[in-house]
């Protein structure tokens, strides 16, 4: 349930309401009762001071007899108790209950003399919270002829105010106010689910389906949606990126079909290569074997001798380009072992010393120790060394030097052996270097475009990888990476398609 972000919120916004509106109400509904209570406690006062004005004017007159009567008068109203005079000692004196006259004044109302507070609230059985008042009758020069001047205070007049009615009318006011809260929480929390939900939750829901559809591969669906608002935004973008979808995946069916067509052409072009490949082949090597018994024939001066020489060279240069391509269009499995790979480059580098192109050029060799072993085929991996080396001494016809290095990387949790061969030639150019490894693509006046492509082929044959990286400033570097572990059975009929 609470998974919803619209619920999330409908709940938070109407429990932080509740929590705000009850905070509020407790406020103001104890507001609203300590302002009931000043008015009572205003109202006694006022009493309070009328009582003893009459109280004054009666003792001025000597007509001491009337006070009873005043307090018997006054204590009917139905708000009051009681009304007394009790005498400092705390005997009470006169009061609105005759019975009361002699008695010893409640403790209560006899501490609120004894404190600087005039007032206080108490319960008196049976009739509930009563708020008690004390005034001090100060024995005035009027007052010495009955009282004397000893005595500073001839009498504490007493109100007992009952609070019952306040008491009803603060619960009025509470019951009031909690139930209008309570409305008032009820309809915003409506109004705010309302709007939640039409605003936020039923976009938000509209777009989720949307993009579902999208999902399955319809991006011919959009949102409608009028509004100029964070949602609005929101759902403005959305069709701006199903837009850019449509549009990418239109071009992506586009580019596939032409990748199709390529390759498709690319097929029918290896086939029929292969087809006059093995057609030439042939020929060639009739010619070949007819050329070299002409030669043979002839005296070692004649200088016909050294024009049938360049056509048996030209007739070699053909049969290679037939062999590579024959081997590109449908290359042998390679046959795994457990391969050396500083031992291949070894003997690759033996090889490669023989070659006329390596006679300027320094070598830098750095083989780790203790290589771990690679599953591969020694003759195909000596093949793609060779011609990258081969490569390495033509881009340094004027000298170099040639680097061969050999150490362990990790990618991920596989184990690689790397091998590194660098040359400090002129570098290839940017345009280049991204073609490199295309086929028939060659910037050589006698190169067949497929030296580098059939290297690939048989770095991928073996799961590894092979990268390149080339500026003018420090030439070339080729990169070759095998993994030194393979699972139990290794599968490589899918890399020669």
């Amino acid at each position: 349930m609470f998974r919803s972000l619209t619920t999330r919120v409908i709940a938070t916004t109407i429990s932080l309401l509740v929590a705000g509106i009850f905070i509020y109400t407790t406020f103001n509904v104890r507001h609203q009762q300590e302002m009931l209570i000043e008015t009572a406690r205003e109202s006694t006062e006022l009493l309070l001071h009328t009582v003893e004005s009459s109280i004054y004017n009666t003792m001025h007159l000597g007509n001491v007899q009337d006070v009873g009567a005043i307090l018997s008068m006054v204590g009917q109203h139905n708000q009051l108790v009681g009304v007394r005079i009790f005498h400092p000692h705390g005997v009470i004196l006169r009061s609105s209950v005759p019975s009361e006259v002699g008695r010893s004044v409640n403790e209560n109302d006899y501490k609120i003399y004894q404190s600087p507070k005039n007032y206080s609230i108490f319960t008196i059985a049976p009739h509930g919270e009563v708020l008690s008042m004390v005034k001090p009758i100060y024995n005035e020069a009027s007052c010495h002829a009955c009282h004397g001047s000893k005595a500073r205070v001839i009498g504490i007049l007493n109100i007992n105010y009952s609070l019952n009615r306040t008491k009803m009318q603060m619960l009025d006011a509470s019951r009031i106010f909690v139930i209008s809260s309570i409305a008032i929480t009820v309809f915003l929390a409506i109004t705010i689910s309302f709007l939640l939900v039409r605003f936020v939750k039923n976009p938000l829901d509209n777009m989720v389906d949307t993009m579902l559809k999208v999902e399955q591969g319809d991006f011919a669906v959009r949102i409608a949606y009028k509004g100029k608002d964070e949602i609005g935004r929101l759902i403005e973008s959305f069709n701006s990126m199903v837009d850019r979808l449509e549009i990418a995946q239109k071009e992506l069916e586009q580019l596939h079909f032409q990748q199709l067509e390529r390759a498709d052409r690319l097929a029918s072009i290896g086939e029929m290569a292969a087809g006059i490949a093995h057609e030439i082949k042939n020929p060639l090597a009739g010619i070949s074997a007819a050329v070299t018994i002409i030669k043979d024939d002839m005296v070692s001066d004649d200088p016909r001798g050294a024009i049938l020489g360049e056509v048996i060279e030209q007739v070699k240069r053909l049969d290679k380009t037939v062999n590579d391509l024959l081997f590109f269009g449908k290359p042998s499995l390679p046959e795994l072992t457990c391969v050396d790979i500083n031992s291949i480059l070894a003997t690759t580098l033996k090889f490669a010393s023989q070659h006329r192109g390596g006679a300027n050029i320094e070598r830098k060799i750095q083989f780790q120790p203790d290589l771990p072993a690679v599953y591969a085929d020694d003759k195909q991996m000596q093949q793609v060394f060779l011609n990258i080396v081969l490569n390495a001494y033509q881009a340094m016809s004027a000298g170099g030097v040639l680097g061969v290095r050999s150490s362990v990387v990790m990618r991920g949790d596989i184990e690689y052996v790397r091998v590194d061969i660098s040359d400090t030639g002129s570098g290839i150019p940017p345009q280049i270097l991204e073609k490199i490894f295309t086929p028939f693509y060659t910037t050589k006046a006698q190169g067949t475009g497929l030296g580098l492509p059939i290297c690939n082929k048989l770095v991928k044959l073996h799961k590894g990888d092979i990268r390149v990286t080339s500026d003018d400033r420090n030439g070339t570097i080729f990169t070759i990476e095998l993994p030194s572990y393979y699972p139990e059975s290794i599968d490589v009929s899918e890399e020669t398609v």
